[in-house]
């Protein structure tokens, strides 16, 4: 074990949170607060600039003992199927804090806090190799979200806060019930490393695995169990929205990828067409959905709905290129979707309405504005040349390769995504000026695009040279396939 750089991008948001406390001005507290964040950010970044795309193994491990007498390790890792999440995570972090610069006017110190501590939290839970850790940062980061949505939303904040806990919750306590049954059928161990080498019964697994996949459903969120997130999406203040899609989303999908698919091969293999069945009635049902929206804010989270459909399309195709697909998808997503509701959480501030018929013509008096909006408008719907068209490229072979059928479905999506994003921005950037500020209405200011710019480097990076994005997954997606394939028995 060398130096416990895991441990350290971690504890700094947690650091950070606790020095806020001491501090008085509001203007001290925003500035340390994107500080300790760019901090984070640069810590990650050395992160992979070390990591080693060679080996599937986790690298970066830490392992101290934290409750012995139950064989609780405070153990760290990643691997390429985590790296980039951690890395997400910092960036969207920082990006979150200068889009509340100003939004967020009120309890600003208890707001970054809050901010700083789910960070923390969220960091915990892509690089846990111990279950009981992982369950443990899983489960408290719902109480700054909680927060955020709560206290700092909109008129309808307590009913979605609310909602929000409660759907999450109950997904909780089914996996906190899989978690022991997983202790104690795997060898009374918390070790994530040893359980995925345990060969469960095929009862067993099939148990674990809709307890598991009603946890995770609710988090990505998958259909049925979605109705929580347009509430939360409405009500939540900017940054809420982007940690939430940016983030909170991927969480679903990567208890799929780290808990399903290594420790209950069989069951993933039984299963998998059920999965990729709801998977393709997500991309449909959240496209008609959103193509139904007049909120702004309501047509970018429904869109997720969609978006993220064709991440679990991905990963229960079972194949390399569906695999890696849906991983980088899932970055992609964070990058593209974050960035839209930033700029949802932007025009908001500049109109106090997010009806798409009271806008239009913003590219008259907002240029940058709209060029940008345009930018990431195209990213969702997976042109060519950006992040996204990788992305859904690699998911559309993977489900081809996997179900024709499902295939053809997740087209579908496709097309839905480019009717809603292109109306959209048809209505809100081009014609007449309708929106009330009318003439008046100011384009961005250099912090705003100091948190758009990033993002928009990594919609065109990805889109123009993945190479080094799919090289970090790739090594840890074929082991992954390697071991589904070997221990499952049945299909």
């Amino acid at each position: 074990m060398g130096f416990p750089l895991l441990s350290l991008i971690i504890l700094t948001p947690a650091t950070g949170a606790a020095v806020l406390i001491f501090l008085r001005s509001d203007d001290a507290v925003r500035w340390t607060a994107l500080g300790v964040t760019l901090v984070d950010l640069a810590l990650t970044v050395v992160l992979l600039a070390g990591f080693d795309t060679a080996t599937h193994e986790m690298q970066f491990t830490e392992a101290r003992p934290w409750v012995p007498a139950l064989g609780i390790t405070y153990a760290l890792g990643v691997d390429g199927i985590s790296a980039l999440f951690v890395f997400l995570t910092a960036l969207l972090g920082s990006v979150s804090v200068l889009a509340s610069w100003v939004a967020i006017e009120r309890r600003v110190k208890a707001f970054m806090i809050s901010l700083l501590a789910m960070q923390a939290l969220m960091l915990g839970v892509f690089t846990a190799l111990d279950l009981f850790l992982f369950y443990v940062c899983w489960e408290a980061m719902l109480i700054p979200m909680y927060l955020i949505i709560g206290v700092w939303g909109g008129e309808g904040r307590v009913y979605a806060a609310l909602k929000f806990f409660l759907y999450t919750l109950a997904g909780s306590l089914l996996f906190l019930v899989g978690v022991v049954v997983l202790y104690f059928q795997g060898g009374e161990t918390f070790d994530m490393l040893v359980l995925m080498q345990q060969d469960l019964p095929f009862g067993v697994q099939s148990w674990l695995f809709f307890a598991f996949l009603v946890a995770f459903a609710v988090k990505v969120p998958m259909v049925p169990v979605h109705t929580w997130l347009p509430d939360a999406h409405v009500q939540a203040p900017t940054a809420g929205s982007i940690i939430l899609a940016g983030v909170l989303l991927k969480m679903g999908a990567y208890g799929f990828l780290r808990f399903s698919l290594p420790m209950l091969p069989e069951a993933t293999l039984y299963y998998s067409t059920l999965m990729l069945a709801i998977s393709a009635l997500a991309i449909v049902y959240g496209g008609f959905l959103a193509l139904a929206q007049d909120d702004l804010k309501k047509l970018v989270a429904y869109s997720s709905i969609s978006h993220m459909g064709f991440v679990t399309l991905g990963i229960f195709a079972l194949n390399a290129r569906g695999l890696e697909g849906s991983i980088l998808q899932m970055f992609n997503h964070g990058i593209t979707t974050g960035a839209l509701f930033l700029f949802v959480g932007l025009i908001y501030e500049r109109t106090h309405t997010r009806s798409i018929a009271e806008y239009g013509g913003l590219m008259k008096v907002a240029p940058v504005y709209t060029a940008f909006l345009a930018l990431f408008t195209l990213s969702s719907m997976a042109l060519p040349g950006t992040n996204a068209f990788v992305g859904e490229l690699l998911v559309l072979s993977g489900a081809f390769g996997a179900n024709l059928a499902f295939g053809a479905v997740a087209i579908l999506g496709a097309t839905l995504s480019a009717a809603y994003l292109l109306g959209m921005y048809r209505k809100v950037a081009l014609g007449p000026v309708r929106v009330r500020a009318g003439p008046t209405l100011r384009d961005v200011n250099a912090r705003e695009m100091a948190a758009i710019l990033p993002l928009a480097a990594f919609v065109l990076w990805v889109g123009l040279y993945p190479k080094p994005f799919l090289d970090i997954i790739d090594t840890s997606v074929t082991h992954l396939l390697v071991e589904v394939q070997s221990r499952g028995r049945s299909q």
